[in-house]
């Protein structure tokens, strides 16, 4: 049966939070998205994703797998892993059974689809949330950057790893992994630069040594990301002097830490389009749990940010239809919160360790099994599920 309740806001409209929209629409629940973002199409959304079990679950649940396989990409799963030195191909990962494991689909085509099967209006754009409170009459009011508020009966914070909503409900804040990525990336890959596009193959490439790592991931319509990672501490660009708006002094100071390393690799960041942009790596406590607070609660990163593995998106999305599910069937919306909180809190700490455990064996220099990982990864989320 589904229930009846008063208007629910999310904030954020990443793809956790736009699963969320969408689910709860599908039980025909009012909903609107608060997006600081001032349109759709003002930000590139970030590289490729892998749905695992998790993301599939979740976009069945949301009525849009059929959609989803249209625009996925089962080949990008592909994963080398070369030598540093030498460039020699040392891991090569091909699934057996791509249609079923994790298809690979860009993060901007993603959040399109999920926009894409929204009522028109539902998301306001240009709309940033301040903060949020209970008031007397029991409803959440949200307070937004231009003084203005609303009042809800359920406010959501989607709204990632510096969330505005946290703050109601919880103290902890993001801490520096003490990783950074440095992102840039090519273009007309396999026109412009052919030499590369074999080294990459259809998916992924990665080398390491000594906890350094370069990355490349194909992205749709030969776009490929390349992201150079390291130890560093978070402001290691101004020790180093650098300024990000010059393109050709970071892309020195890149190609000089990985001096030694294979020029076909290297190749990478030599031939890069796009300029380069600093991604310091922050995470929130492992097992980061809040005191139920009725009418506000988190999903996704604001409530367990995870390093960028993938992991923490398909859960956003996890969460989201399980946030839309328990609304929709419970009568009571604290009855609600309450039940999705006391599903996702463990899910969330038992992926957060299975994610300490890969960013282990992506920073050591062995060989990174990546189906063993997600199988890792599945078995423990599995676990941490509430039996019934």
């Amino acid at each position: 049966m589904t229930s009846a309740h008063g208007p629910i806001a999310i904030v954020g409209a990443g793809i956790g939070g736009l699963t969320c929209a969408r689910t709860l629409q599908q039980y025909g629940l009012r909903v609107t998205v608060f997006e600081r973002e001032p349109s759709a199409r003002s930000r590139s959304q970030g590289s490729m994703l892998d749905l695992h079990d998790t993301g599939q679950a979740a976009l069945r649940a949301a009525g849009l797998v059929e959609e989803f396989r249209a625009l996925a990409r089962p080949e990008g799963q592909e994963l080398r892993g070369l030598d540093p030195v030498t460039g020699e191909l040392v891991h090569h990962e091909l699934p057996a059974d791509a249609t079923v494991s994790a298809p690979e689909i860009d993060r901007g085509q993603l959040r399109g689809l999920l926009l894409d099967s929204l009522a028109p209006g539902t998301v306001r754009w240009g709309r940033p949330a301040a903060s949020v409170s209970r008031v007397g009459d029991g409803t959440a009011r949200l307070y937004f950057a231009d003084g203005t508020s609303e009042d809800f009966a359920m406010v959501v914070g989607a709204d990632g790893a510096w969330s505005r909503i946290r703050p109601a409900l919880s103290e902890a804040t993001p801490a520096y992994t003490g990783r950074t990525l440095v992102e840039t990336s090519l273009d007309d890959v396999d026109t412009r630069h052919p030499e590369l596009a074999h080294l990459i193959g259809n998916g992924s490439l990665v080398a390491k040594s000594a906890g350094t790592m370069l990355w490349a991931q194909r992205n749709s319509g030969g776009h490929v990301r390349v992201y150079t990672g390291f130890e560093a501490p978070h402001d290691w660009h101004i020790r180093a002097g650098l300024d990000f708006e010059d393109s050709e002094a970071v892309r020195a100071h890149l190609l000089g830490m990985l001096d030694g390393w294979h020029d076909g690799l290297l190749g990478l960041l030599r031939n890069s389009d796009g300029g380069f942009v600093s991604r310091p790596q922050h995470v929130l406590p492992v097992g980061h749990t809040w005191t139920h607070v009725p009418g506000i609660t988190l999903l996704g990163d604001a409530a367990h940010l995870m390093p960028p593995y993938g992991i923490g998106a398909n859960l956003a999305m996890l969460d989201g239809t399980d946030l839309a599910t328990a609304i929709a069937t419970h009568d009571d919306l604290d009855q609600a919160a309450r039940a999705y909180e006391n599903l996702i809190l463990p899910r969330g700490a038992a992926a957060a360790r299975a994610c300490a455990d890969m960013t282990t064996s992506m920073t050591s220099d062995t060989v990174i099994d990546v189906d063993a990982a997600r199988r890792h990864l599945n078995e423990k989320i599995r676990e941490a599920q509430p039996a019934g």
